[in-house]
């Protein structure tokens, strides 16, 4: 069976400016999105994430490479029968409810009259709006928007679900709406492929992710892959102690109750432990802490850095 997504040396390229300089957006990208899979894919502003799925969906080319949707080459209109798509920032006609504008993509989507009202119902009330289905969208918050979006995306029952930002303008009780939304569709055998800077629900929510910087994939596998079983830090619960006590690289950490804590890494943890000691408390507990996806993040992107300076340097 064919993936959800292939790419094979997938590129796209730029032109900038009154001299049309050319501007890498993608480079070269071999990827394999499995089927029913939650794949995410992150990093940092400007790194090739929207670009890609722009490519994916038609709305872009590229400039050099192929993509595959289902088997089925994304330069083919049929391709995107198989998707639905929510861009970081929908726009939609303003003058139509949320029940009008749904019917009309649902048209679209070619979803069968007898079952449209139905399925459109089913959507509104799976992201509680129903109760706004008839008040013109221009009336709506950013959040209001995204989840009708949402709605919009899955009108057709799409096998490929592709989000970018699907957590934008949203309060933690569509944040939590939308992860049970990807849970769900997974469960029936759909594949998520989506971005977000949130990267919590990243990791607790994906079979795999891959890390883009510059264009480039950084890093792809399982979360466990990625970020390994090895601690980084290690969190030190501790009593009686003077009010005035600190350990230096030691962040202090809120707790309730008569505890202290801090958060140390890991090679300075023996050390706070002594100190403790010395200042006269009470070492309760140690407890290793396994690296985030967001640390990983940032520390990639900080040594791609590092790395562009080097070469910089050496070329000038």
């Amino acid at each position: 069976m064919e993936p959800a997504i292939k790419t094979v040396g997938l590129g796209k390229i730029y032109r900038t400016g009154f001299w049309m300089r050319p501007l890498v957006g993608l480079k070269s990208l071999d990827l394999e999105v499995h089927r029913g899979e939650v794949f995410g894919f992150v990093g940092p502003n400007g790194a090739g994430k929207t670009t890609t799925m722009k490519i994916f969906t038609g709305l872009q080319n590229a400039t050099h490479g192929e993509a595959f949707i289902m088997g089925e080459s994304c330069t083919l209109a049929k391709s995107r029968k198989h998707i639905g798509f929510l861009p970081e920032r929908p726009y939609f006609y303003v003058h139509l409810t949320a029940r009008e504008l749904l019917n009309f993509y649902a048209q679209l989507f070619n979803v069968p009259k007898a079952k449209r009202n139905r399925r459109i119902s089913e959507l509104l009330e799976r992201v509680n709006m129903t109760r706004f289905e008839n008040v013109p969208l221009g009336k709506y918050s950013k959040g209001m928007l995204q989840r009708v979006g949402l709605c919009q995306t899955l009108l057709h029952e799409p096998e490929l679900i592709i989000l970018d930002e699907p957590m934008s303008g949203l309060d933690p009780v569509g944040r939590s709406l939308v992860r049970d939304i990807i849970l769900d569709e997974r469960e029936k055998g759909h594949t998520i492929f989506f971005s977000s800077h949130v990267l919590s629900d990243v990791q607790s929510l994906c079979d795999r992710v891959g890390i883009i910087i510059r264009g480039e994939m950084n890093s792809l596998g399982t979360v466990d892959e990625l970020l390994g079983e090895s601690a980084r830090f290690v969190q030190i619960k501790f009593t009686d102690v003077p009010e005035d006590f600190s350990f230096s690289g030691g962040t202090p950490l809120p707790t309730a109750g008569p505890y202290q804590a801090v958060r140390v890494p890991i090679e300075h943890s023996n050390e706070c432990g002594r100190a403790i000691y010395a200042a006269g408390g009470n070492l309760i507990e140690m407890t290793p802490e396994r690296v985030t996806l967001e640390e990983l993040l940032v520390d990639e992107i900080v040594q791609e850095q590092e790395i562009n300076h080097k070469q910089m340097g050496v070329l000038a």
